[in-house]
């Protein structure tokens, strides 16, 4: 039954690999980041919006912390000593420190460090049940109640609370899993509604489905950032994703027994809950609108539904959701797929430079590729792998390694200096999109918008403007106004940087 099993009579203190937690990044940022966090100590209905209009308000004056809310409300309307996170991945940086990385890495360097662990894999280990946080609390079957917890409606037209977090499937034959954000409709206190388009998860469902028997599905409601981080690669399906999201993390996941399934299913030991279940073949009920991730309401649909087995938590579990279609939910959806992209660009284009997956694009569709262009044709091998890539990225602007694509300004720059639309757009027709972009009158198909926004190779072309370095390095700001003043001049380098 694949490659991720081990066998838990096998481990030892020296092959288990150290606890991945999100305390462990909380306190992380309470020691060394206070500033990336505040605390909300009074009650709030995640139920009734407060939570999303308290980061509503934080997003339009333009602050993005990580908000801990320390006395949410459950589904009954009791509070409950579980406090709720919100915003944890608005910025950059707080992913970069989610890595092991520095705020000042947030960057490129963060996308290029993604993309160096995607290529090493690291298999997970089990460990036994007394050693698995997560099962400190244990409900099973009727004892199972979803409304004993605080789950975020988060947009006015939402008919329900939802969990947005990761969903894991198991291939019945291949035994690889694989882990995807997917939205989950409160509907009964034993019963979700989920909604899969067609990508690695629908297709696992689909087997069992097709058999007529239930499929598996833990959901891992609450972990490490960096585990969500790494839950978002776009590997190819059959990859396994608990050995994917180690090599991103940075060490093996410690993986134990599922309550409902056993050692035939495995979950993350360090979560701070998995909610278990089944999706039974054939039953369908109603799901949606639901605000997602494009900023506009994904349809109501008729979808699978979850059966709750078990849910399982530490005694006093961090709960999070993501703020979806916000930077909250951009911002964690662009880095993994920045790494992916440019490993997949860097086999037909080695000169590639830069990718940067742009919030003006909800971190989908809009994708900006820089490299070092030094032949002729290269601008569409990097745009066509970029495309085949990742099937919602839609409008691609390849530019020069001078431009930095994480600037927004640059890339129109060079747009609007660098290009004639007669021989520098292309559009590809009928291409698989993503179901929820709205622009698309066809469920599935969509056209692509590819810019060379590259200067040509072989001909004269206008030389940039630019202060001599030497001249920068022998006249230092810093000589001629005063550190004070400089800290109280307002910066705008935020309105013009997409990240």
């Amino acid at each position: 039954m694949g490659g991720t099993r081990m066998s838990i009579a096998a481990m030892t203190p020296e092959t288990a690999a150290a606890e991945l937690t999100l305390r462990s990044f909380l306190e992380l940022l309470e020691k060394e980041y206070p500033q990336e966090m505040i605390r909300i100590n009074r009650p709030v209905d995640p139920a009734r919006f407060e939570v999303t209009a308290i980061l509503k308000h934080l997003e339009n004056r333009g602050k993005f912390p990580l908000v801990r809310f320390d006395q949410p409300k459950n589904l009954h309307g009791n509070l409950v000593p579980y406090p709720l996170l919100s915003n944890i991945y608005a910025t950059r940086e707080r992913c970069a420190l989610a890595l092991g990385l520095k705020p000042e890495q947030a960057g490129m360097e963060l996308s290029l460090e993604y993309a160096r662990r995607l290529e090493k894999p690291l298999p997970p280990v089990v460990v036994d049940r007394s050693q698995a946080a997560v099962k400190e609390v244990v409900a099973r079957g009727e004892d199972c109640d979803l409304r004993n917890f605080p789950i975020v409606r988060h947009h006015e037209m939402d008919p329900a609370p939802y969990i947005d977090m990761t969903p894991v499937m198991k291939h019945p034959d291949e035994g690889f899993y694989n882990v995807a954000f997917l939205r989950n409709m409160y509907q009964e206190p034993r019963k979700l509604g989920i909604h899969m388009s067609p990508r690695h998860s629908w297709q696992i469902s689909r087997v069992y489905e097709t058999r007529r028997q239930p499929t598996p599905v833990a959901i891992v409601a609450s972990h490490h950032p960096a585990f969500y981080l790494g839950a978002l690669n776009v590997e190819a399906y059959g990859k396994d994703d608990y050995a994917v999201i180690g090599g991103i993390v940075g060490r093996p996941l410690r993986l134990t027994a599922s309550e409902t399934w056993g050692e035939n299913f495995l979950v993350p030991a360090d979560a701070e809950m998995v909610i278990e279940g089944e999706i039974p073949p054939g039953e369908r009920d109603v799901e949606g609108p639901f605000g997602e991730f494009t900023g506009y309401y994904g349809p109501q649909r008729i979808r699978p539904v979850i059966r709750v087995t078990a849910i399982t938590h530490r005694r006093q579990p961090i709960l999070q959701h993501t703020f979806v279609g916000h930077r909250d939910n951009w911002i964690l959806g662009g880095i993994p797929k920045e790494g992916s992209v440019f490993n997949v660009i860097k086999g037909v284009v080695p000169t590639v430079r830069g990718v940067h997956i742009a919030l003006s694009g909800s971190c989908r569709f809009n994708c900006y590729i820089s490299i070092d262009k030094k032949v002729p044709g290269e601008t569409k091998q990097a745009a066509l792998a970029a495309f085949g890539a990742v099937d919602f990225i839609k409008n691609i602007i390849v530019v020069d390694s001078d431009i930095d694509p994480f600037n927004e300004q640059e890339v129109m720059f060079a747009v609007a200096t660098r290009t004639q639309a007669r021989e520098a757009v292309d559009i590809i027709k009928n291409v698989k999109g993503n179901t929820l972009d709205p622009s698309q009158s066809d469920d599935i198909m969509t056209d692509k918008l590819l810019i060379d926004a590259t200067m040509p190779v072989g001909k004269a072309f206008a030389a940039r403007v630019r202060v001599p370095a030497q001249a920068l390095e022998q006249f230092p700001l810093e000589n001629y106004v005063d550190s004070k003043t400089l800290d109280a001049l307002p910066t705008f380098a935020d309105s013009r940087r997409s990240v």
